[in-house]
């Protein structure tokens, strides 16, 4: 058993929340820009001073309508302004936030406010509405739903909430913020399931504070006053929400925008200090800009550069660098990099990296094109990142060391468990979950991995998708997969071979790449996936990431067959969650007959 601890986190006194900070910004640095707001296209400030007027304004609606200390109140709605500052409005008003993926269906949308008891929901469209209504039923005591696009004769919610809560003091508000402690629950977040019902992680004030402090500590550069930060994951999902709650904390300036088509453009125009991502985004900038290259003719001149900045990321950890390699990387900072760090805004100073593995190559090559890519590590249940990169303390392939107050710990059978502020107290209204869960304030993650003797702690699995081959080998398939789908014609895999005689993998196409590809390949402008799963170029080039990500395993490990399967892994048909994670058992009923011809042949 090994065992690491991070350096203790300054104290959070019982009377701490997280709204302190948005009264604290007010008053001393009212000025501040907090937030720029996108309105038709074009951005508007915010000062810390306008947002603490607007969050008072709409909490005294919510107390207004009737919400009280402790109440849950649902919110269904893309990334946008609105969200943080109903947030931070509902926990004024002294209530608990239970975030819901606009992407829910009325099903899961019904299980989540059902369960959690919410009392209220705020959608953002007709359509979020329209899926509450359908289960309304089912719904208990749900008494108001509003609304942040009004359509028709309904007036958006904000407004509404306004206007409501004009006869309540503001001393009555600022009594009911007060009256919220730091062991009070801040928000129930419900995972993404990936199997069975999604549970209810209660997160308390402390948590995220602990959060929120601990990271600020760790990443000084990217999360400094006066910096920018543009949000576009999902703010239901633990990443993104942390991240914005540390930019508030900080003083830096926060933009959201909530469609990944238009990101490019908004990265031009927002021109962020800092981006966090999943590892997914970070495959799409870097496949965006190879493919390109390659069809300007200046593929050469891509392929060089990469190599360089690889090379030269590679040889940061063992100075000094060779004069040779200075040289090339200059040249191509001025031909390559520079265009790479304008596609991301021009003033990035580095981005944060979460929810999967990023994989060493990518992330040597953002840190030689002077975009050091930070990696982290957490869950829901540790609310957020409970270890992470540092700006003094960088190991490339790591996720970093447990951030400050946390402790981890790697048990015999190699799962991770983690202790401290940042980990929750327990699943909501689920004793049974959380006693399986949680052992003497440890949290079983039911992740497998390794603590160097410096500390830093690498992921090589997942506990419960440990593949066991008929011959008796123990395969973690996720490091195949992430391989696999580090190439831009492969959108995903999942690795299959419990109990078989071999590994083998189902492998989807990239919608985004394929159309390249034919032209590449010379193949019909209109030929589908479907039409072309069995076309010889495509299977060799499936073959070429396969015999690339068997390099890295054992060949008792070794993916020995694949098929193409005809469309993608989506999130309608419950395949994926809306953070990108395989539901195994959902694909594994999907394409059983496919699956079993693997191994017929």
């Amino acid at each position: 058993m090994r065992e690491y601890t991070a350096a203790s986190a300054p104290d959070i006194s019982a009377e701490e929340n997280l709204t302190d900070v948005i009264w604290a910004h007010a008053e001393r640095h009212g000025d501040v820009v907090s937030f720029r707001r996108q309105v038709d296209g074009a951005w508007h400030d915010v000062t810390a001073r306008d947002y603490a007027a607007e969050v008072l304004r709409v909490a005294k609606g919510l107390i207004a309508a009737g919400i009280n200390t402790g109440d849950r109140v649902g919110l269904v709605a893309k990334t946008r302004y609105e969200w943080t500052l109903l947030d931070f409005a509902i926990w004024t008003a002294g209530g608990v936030t239970v975030p819901v993926y606009e992407t829910s269906s009325p099903d899961q949308i019904a299980w989540i406010l059902s369960n959690s008891g919410a009392k209220a929901v705020i959608v953002e469209t007709d359509e979020h509405r329209a899926r509450v209504d359908e289960v309304a039923g089912k719904l208990g005591d749900l008494d108001n739903i509003w609304q942040i696009e009004g359509s028709g004769s309904a007036t958006p919610a904000v407004t509404a909430l306004t206007e409501l809560g004009v006869d309540v003091s503001d001393d009555t508000a600022h009594e009911r913020r007060r009256s919220v402690g730091a062991d009070d629950l801040a928000t129930i977040v419900y995972t993404s399931g990936t199997t069975g019902r999604p549970k209810g992680v209660a997160l308390t004030h402390r948590n995220l504070l602990a959060e929120i402090r601990a990271c600020v500590a760790a990443l000084p550069r990217l999360l400094a006053e006066g910096n920018s930060m543009l949000v576009f994951l999902p703010l239901a999902h633990i990443l993104a929400r942390a991240i914005a709650l540390m930019a508030v904390y900080s003083r830096v300036t926060v933009g959201h925008t909530p469609d990944p088509k238009t990101l490019l453009d908004d990265l031009a125009q927002f021109r962020p200090s800092a981006v966090v991502a999943v590892p997914r985004v970070f495959e799409k900038v870097y496949n965006s800009a190879k493919l390109k290259a390659h069809s300007e003719g200046k593929g050469k001149i891509f392929d060089a550069a990469e190599r360089t900045a690889i090379a030269y990321s590679e040889r940061l950890d063992t100075f000094p660098l060779p004069v040779g390699l200075k040289i090339k990387h200059a040249i191509f900072d001025k031909l390559v990099y520079s265009k790479l760090r304008a596609a991301l805004g021009g003033r990035c100073l580095g981005a944060v990296s979460g929810g999967a593995p990023l994989g060493s190559r990518l992330a040597h090559f953002f840190r030689g094109i002077g975009v050091t890519v930070y990696e982290g590590y957490g869950l829901t249940e540790t609310s957020a990142a409970a270890a992470v990169n540092t700006e003094g303390a960088i190991k490339i392939g790591t996720v970093g060391k447990p951030v400050a107050g946390t402790s981890a710990r790697i048990a015999e059978d190699g799962e991770i468990l983690l202790k401290g502020d940042v980990v929750f107290g327990g699943y909501w209204q689920n004793e049974e979950a959380t006693a399986e869960a949680l052992e003497d304030g440890w949290f079983h993650t039911g992740d497998l991995g390794s603590i160097d003797d410096d500390g830093f702690l690498s992921i090589t699995g997942r506990k419960k998708e440990i593949i066991v081959t008929a011959g008796g080998k123990n395969v973690a398939p996720s490091g195949l997969e992430d391989t696999l789908k580090s190439k831009p014609l492969i959108s995903q895999a999942m690795v299959v071979g419990d109990q078989r005689p071999f590994i083998a993998a189902l492998v989807t196409i990239d919608e985004e790449f394929f159309p390249t590809w034919k032209e590449q390949q010379g193949k019909p402008a209109e030929a589908t996936v479907a039409d072309l799963a069995d076309d010889p170029d495509l299977r060799a080039d499936v073959q070429a990431a396969v015999d690339e990500a068997n390099t890295f395993v054992s060949q008792a490990e070794a993916i020995r067959k694949f098929t193409v399967l005809p469309e993608d892994f989506t999130e309608a048909a419950g395949e994926i969650t809306p953070s990108l994670k395989l539901k195994r058992n959902v694909v594994g009923e999907h394409y059983a007959d496919t699956i079993e011809r693997l191994y017929q042949s």
